[in-house]
């Protein structure tokens, strides 16, 4: 399988045995969005609805193994499922889903390109309320080599041991705009670039070709025979620039977890402004 599959490939695999599909839904500037009702109202058959504000994301960190794998058990996915993601938000966040399941351990897992609105606007099935689901037993491995922490981002910045590459608004990422978080300072972490994740994507919600993000990623100042850190206000976005860069081969690549509302917050870090 695919790290992204089309809408077509996906209503051809539907109802086979080792596949589960996951609605990972999530926008983390409108927490009055009621995604799991969304979710009921009407999803991709056989779909289960994965609650990233439970996993972590927007305002804390990516989970311990042992309440991620009760949390993938709960949802039926196991050891030798495929897996299929998908969401409805602006931020593209089953590539977050993503990025969890490979860290901990999940070895076929695929986003669904255009997500829920491509497969609506070709009028492809929905169904209502919740399938059944039958645990299965999902064995969690940690991957430290696709996750960063304060400590070594403090050692990446002093010694230029990775780049670092940022997924905000470039307002943002300059400073010129302040974070939507008041608490948090304006700017970045010194030494990173900037590529804005919305630049990913085609305006049908599709991701753009592996050629054109390869180059978008060279534009931005990022070496792709060298190691890569994406940060951007707390791990959601970062998560498709990380995506991206597996689609076009690059897999050497981490998050920071943390990315800018721990990085902002702390007042020990120093931050940059300006381009």
């Amino acid at each position: 399988m695919d790290k992204l599959v089309s809408t077509e490939w996906l209503e051809n695999e539907l109802g086979a045995n080792d596949l589960r599909i996951v609605d990972a839904s999530y926008d983390p500037f409108a927490p009055d969005r009621d995604f799991a009702a969304e979710y009921a109202a009407g999803h991709i058959p056989g779909a289960v609805f994965m609650n990233l504000a439970e996993l972590g994301a927007p305002d804390g960190y990516a989970p311990s193994e042992e309440k991620f794998a009760s949390r993938m058990q709960s949802l039926g996915l196991g050891d030798g499922s495929r897996i299929v993601l998908y969401d409805d938000s602006p931020y593209h966040t089953s590539a977050r889903a993503w990025w969890l399941l490979t860290l901990f351990g999940a070895h076929e897992v695929a986003i669904l390109d255009g997500g829920l609105a491509k497969w609506k606007a070709e009028g492809r099935p929905l169904e209502e309320g919740k399938p059944q689901v039958r645990h299965r037993h999902f064995t969690v491995w940690r991957d430290p080599k696709l996750i960063r922490e304060l400590g070594e981002m403090k050692e990446i910045v002093e010694y230029s041991r990775e780049q670092i590459l940022d997924a905000r608004s470039a307002p943002r990422f300059s400073g010129a705009e302040p974070d939507p978080r008041p608490e948090l300072a304006a700017g970045h972490i010194p030494g990173s670039k900037n590529l804005p994740a919305g630049r990913l994507f085609n305006a049908d919600g599709t991701w753009k070709s592996p050629d054109e993000m390869k180059a978008m990623f060279e534009d931005a100042g990022i070496d792709l025979k060298e190691k890569l850190v994406t940060t951007c206000g707390s791990g959601v976005t970062a998560s498709s620039l990380l995506f991206a860069a597996n689609l076009f081969g690059k897999t050497d690549v981490a998050l920071y977890d943390g990315s800018w509302r721990e990085w902002g917050a702390d007042p020990s870090t120093e931050k940059a402004v300006g381009v």
